[in-house]
């Protein structure tokens, strides 16, 4: 580990007021030490992994982390904050902070050991040595776990091959570290528990889980096998583990990979945060479902009473969650096949203009020398990629719902989508149906000699017949009416319509910044040009513009007010200018996780302002991204950069005023009041 932290990467006495400021001194040195390339664009993928969930831990811990293209090589900076820093823990401020960098494709071992580190947090003994030692070398080699940890701390020099934490059974049943039985009485079968931890970047909050529900297990002579899904890959638990477990709990804030190994066990499913900080109870809960007989169908994710088939929450989330999750989990999947089509058709028509989509196949005709060949090349690969986005969506939306098995009837029904002409809707409405039936057949018992071909054959073969017998007879034709309904809609969007619409696509855009509304939106236009129409590309053209505003504006804001921003933020606002110019909606994050009451409503009516004057001056586009790049393929491009800067101007003004109000209203009092205490937002 000699190679992650070293003295130069450690501040015993950080500065630091803010999460914001501690993270970026912590990658100064990081940037000093030649570990990371780009400080302002790690920052930004710092506080897009932040605004996920807080990285703040119970007894004074902060552990802000991420996989960033900006970093050379896994790397930790340790800092200690005497009046601790808020990283939003339950117990208040951290005074402990670790910045876990790691690159995008990081090498397994190293992140195993982060990992193991991450674990060792959970024993307080080695946190306490950490806070009493004075010299920066010192401290280093302690992480490193080259210096004598006090006794009972967790072993000097993780390996990979120590990484995962695992309470097991001896060969006698009995818990590893438990009691030794009487050799005279007979062994009682200890309580078996198997568990899955998982996070968004997998570096740290996984491992933690995994250590303290372990150290938990030990402390009530459970036996506990963990499965790990990190960043340093997954080694799947045995199935004889599984079979033999009398409950499971997943402590995760990704979806569970294979989830439908643990059907029919009781199971607790939880965030990852609830693992790390009461395991405990998740334990005793765990022993509960099994004492009363509970068990998953995990085809439907909803808990069944073995004794009489009534449903518990298996899966806690909302109804509402959930499909949010699933249709998320078809967009995201879908955007990439969105951003590659998109913008070679767009570069197709800046080389050979909007006629270039009616040209031969240029496997028929290409001409090498010929530009107008060229672009209908492009323009061709282009459409290729296009033509993916309805089945993509429609067989994601369904692998949210019920994993690979899924896959081909979403597929199919996506596909059948298009043949109807049932479009965008038509996908959404394939990708629900094929997962509901995957789920539904998965609930039927069979014979154990079946279950081996169940999801690779009998699933697709009988919900892809299934679904594509609904989406021909039964829904399919409803819904094309109603996309042809929606099209027509938008095509005929004038006046005081079209500018309503574009307010409400503004303000889905900038509320949550990237999250799920903004995603709503932005996947509501780009299934519009699937089959591009006159309304559809308004759609496209005022989704886009509403969604550079926030970067924009709290690029401008710090420009223009630098005083009202702390210094991390005025260096945020510099890399925003470039964002926003390049519709990357999450430039904002930082400000807005800092100050949401101020600057999320400054960016929405700025966002609202532009797509309403998008469509109030008829601009289109054609491309599903770009930012200012793509300029020249939209439709009346001056009006369109009018309607950006004025929204941006709103925004700007906004913020600019309701921070100048709040920096009044906290001023000292006068001298005859008693001053008043309060923290400037």
């Amino acid at each position: 580990m000699s190679e992650l932290i070293t003295a130069a990467l450690v501040d015993l006495d950080l500065s630091a007021e803010t999460k914001q400021d501690a993270a970026r001194s912590l990658a100064e040195r990081m940037v000093a030490e030649g570990r990371v390339t780009d400080l302002d664009g790690f920052l930004a993928d710092v506080a897009a992994r932040e605004a996920q969930m807080p990285t703040g831990l119970d007894g004074g811990i902060g552990i802000p982390h991420c996989r960033s293209e900006h970093v050379t090589a896994p790397t930790l900076a340790f800092g200690r904050s005497g009046p601790g820093i808020d990283f939003g823990a339950a117990d208040g401020p951290a005074d402990l902070v670790f910045l876990i960098a790691a690159p995008a494709g990081a090498d397994d071992d190293h992140l195993t050991i982060l990992s193991a580190l991450a674990r060792r947090l959970m024993d307080p003994e080695f946190t306490e040595a950490l806070r009493a030692e004075r010299d920066p070398g010192a401290a280093a080699a302690l992480i490193r776990g080259e210096e004598a940890a006090p006794a009972g701390s967790a072993p000097k020099a993780p390996t990979p091959e120590a990484s995962a934490p695992q309470a097991s059974a001896a060969d006698d049943g009995t818990p590893v570290d438990g009691p030794v039985p009487d050799s005279a009485a007979p062994a009682a079968e200890p309580f078996r528990i198997v568990a899955v931890t998982s996070c968004p970047t997998g570096i740290a909050h996984t491992y933690m889980a995994a250590e303290s529900l372990a150290a938990a297990a030990r402390a009530g002579g459970v036996v506990l096998d963990v499965e790990t899904q990190g960043s340093a890959g997954f080694e799947r638990l045995d199935p004889a583990l599984i079979a033999a477990a009398d409950a499971v709990i997943w402590a995760h804030d990704v979806e569970v990979r294979e989830k439908a190994r643990f059907d029919g066990k009781p199971i607790v499913d939880t965030g990852v945060k609830a693992g790390i900080n009461r395991p405990a109870e998740l334990i005793a809960e765990a022993r509960q479902k099994a004492e009363r007989g509970e068990t998953t169908a995990l085809a439907t994710g909803a808990a069944a009473h073995q004794d009489g088939g009534a449903t518990t929450g298996g899966d806690h989330a909302h109804f509402g969650v959930r499909l949010r999750t699933y249709l998320m989990s078809g967009v995201s999947y879908m955007v990439p096949f969105v951003a590659a089509g998109g913008l070679l058709i767009a570069l197709s028509f800046a080389i050979g203009g909007y006629e270039i989509a009616g040209a031969k196949s240029v496997a028929d005709h290409f001409v090498w020398g010929e530009a107008a060949s060229w672009a209908a090349l492009l323009n061709q690969i282009g459409t290729a990629a296009f033509a993916f986005l309805v089945p993509v969506l429609a067989g994601y939306i369904a692998y949210g719902m019920a994993d690979r098995p899924a896959l081909v009837p979403g597929f199919v029904g996506g596909a059948i989508a298009l043949t109807i002409n049932a479009g965008f809707l038509g996908g959404l409405v394939a990708g629900l149906l094929a997962g509901a039936v995957v789920m539904a057949i998965q609930r039927v018992k069979v014979h154990p000699t079946l279950r081996g071909i169940m999801p690779v054959l009998v699933i697709p073969l009988i919900a892809s017949a299934v679904v594509g017998f609904l989406m021909f007879i039964v829904v399919g034709k409803p819904i094309a009416s109603l996309q042809r309904a929606l099209t027509d809609g938008l095509n005929g969007l004038s006046g005081s319509n079209a500018i309503i619409l574009g307010i409400v696509l503004g303000l889905m855009m900038c509320f949550d910044m990237g999250g799920p509304l903004n995603k709503v939106a932005y996947a509501f236009a780009v299934g519009g040009l699937a089959d591009p129409t006159p309304g559809s590309l308004k759609v496209m053209a005022a989704v886009m513009a509403a969604g550079m505003v926030p970067p924009l504006a709290m690029a401008l804001a710090t420009t223009v007010r630098g005083r009202l921003f702390s210094r991390t933020e005025r260096e945020n606002g510099r890399a925003a200018w470039v964002l926003g110019a390049s519709f990357i909606t999450e430039g904002a994050i930082p400000f807005a996780a800092a100050d949401p009451l101020r600057v999320i409503p400054s960016v929405m009516a700025g966002g609202a302002v532009t797509g309403a004057l998008s469509m109030a001056f008829d601009c289109t586009l054609r491309a599903p991204h770009g930012g200012i790049f793509v300029v020249p393929l939209i439709g009346n491009p001056f009006l369109y950069l009018l309607a950006i800067a004025a929204g941006t101007t709103v925004a700007t003004t906004l913020v600019v005023l309701l921070k100048s109000i709040g920096r009044s209203t906290e001023a000292p009092a006068p001298a005859t009041e008693t001053p008043k205490i309060s923290v400037a937002a």
